[in-house]
């Protein structure tokens, strides 16, 4: 991974448009002759993205999953969460499948997904994100070992100004070790719907959480536990990609990297206790 720059590959994926109305025609066509070629009517991996009010990047996002270099039969399902801008008028020019979620909340729309998926396995996206060619064949390799119920991928950050590569790149180096220590006791911590797998019959089985709040994706983590392992895809090649404006939130990059120092001496008793399945 390079420390000083942005992937060439994100590139091709940086659109000029800012809103539906500014989208070439044309791009919709070559996005959906890539869509055609890649799913498959009988998947065994169902990709499943949840979108609330994405209008300028579920284009981005979609794009990136039909440019999958895979063997791997599977299908893209979006979730409209509710949306108020123009999100579905996207969604419904692709050649995807997609629903709307009205109940508000990343819960919610991921059981939308899963109960309208037809593969084996689920693998989660976010809207905002962008996905390597070989992300679903490195997910999968790992979600496929034997007793394996779920599995968690890495995640970077685009630079943009106030935010260097480098200084992005050393806060990821000090995620992952942080994230290793954890893996043993509390990988739920670990686990996020950027990049996430999951068999959907155990999925199914315990349902994403229903009320509008977060961690979903670490809750149904923790549940799973008891049905198998849960499994880390380290590949630096399979690192889904987003922006910063999570971080921005936060402030400053300073102010970023001493609240994440501050949650990891928080969680690090857990390191040492199990925790209990919750109802």
């Amino acid at each position: 991974m390079n420390i000083f720059k942005n992937p060439e590959w994100l590139d091709q994926f940086q659109y000029s448009f800012k809103s539906y109305g500014e989208i070439d025609p044309l791009l919709f066509d070559q996005i959906n002759t890539d869509l055609d070629r890649v799913q498959s009517k009988e998947p065994l991996v169902s990709v499943v993205v949840i979108a609330w009010n994405e209008e300028e990047n579920i284009l981005r996002c979609v794009a990136t999953l039909s440019k999958m270099r895979t063997n791997i039969p599977f299908e893209i399902i979006v979730v409209n969460n509710n949306s108020t801008d123009k999100t579905q008028a996207i969604l419904d020019r692709l050649h995807i499948k997609s629903f709307i979620e009205l109940k508000q909340g990343a819960g919610p729309a991921r059981q939308k997904g899963q109960e309208n998926a037809l593969g084996k396995y689920i693998l989660t996206a976010d809207a905002d994100c962008f996905y390597p060619d070989c992300w679903i064949d490195e997910m999968t390799t790992v979600l496929q070992q034997k007793d394996v119920v779920c599995i968690y991928g890495r995640y970077a950050f685009i630079s943009e100004p106030g935010f260097p590569r480098w200084k992005l790149f050393m806060m990821e180096k000090m995620k992952d070790i942080a994230a290793a220590m954890r893996h043993a006791k509390q990988p739920y911590f670990n686990t996020f719907g950027i990049s996430m797998g999951y068999v959907k019959s155990y999925g199914l089985k315990i349902g994403f959480i229903t009320i509008n709040r977060r961690g979903e994706d670490g809750q149904l983590c923790m549940d799973l536990m008891q049905y198998g392992k849960i499994r880390q895809v380290k590949a630096d090649k399979a690192r889904v990609w987003t922006g910063v404006r999570t971080l921005q939130q936060d402030g400053s990059f300073m102010t970023v990297i001493f609240k994440r120092i501050s949650e990891e001496i928080r969680r690090f008793k857990y390191n040492f206790i199990s925790r209990k399945k919750t109802n």
